[in-house]
């Protein structure tokens, strides 16, 4: 390939990673006022699946929570250390 394709190919690429990167905006702004509009059905279905798994699995809510505990502490001493 010479330097002139390459430049070619360059601006092609530059244009469809602006159009993705439009794309990506307008996808993130619909499910933002989505949420926004939909708060209270989206934590209830949040709550509905919590007591399911406590249910069906709680080993498994255990171990959600134990995670998260831990990413929590790691975040803290990164924290604490900056």
């Amino acid at each position: 390939m010479n330097n002139e394709e390459l430049l070619k190919e360059n601006a092609l690429l530059r244009e469809e990673v602006e159009k993705l990167k439009k794309q990506l905006e307008n996808y993130n702004n619909s499910r933002k006022t989505y949420y926004e509009n939909n708060k209270e059905q989206v934590k209830a279905k949040a709550k509905e699946g919590l007591k399911k798994l406590a249910e069906e699995n709680p080993d498994k809510l255990k171990e959600y929570r134990r995670r998260a505990y831990l990413k929590r502490k790691e975040k803290l001493n990164e924290n604490i250390k900056e």
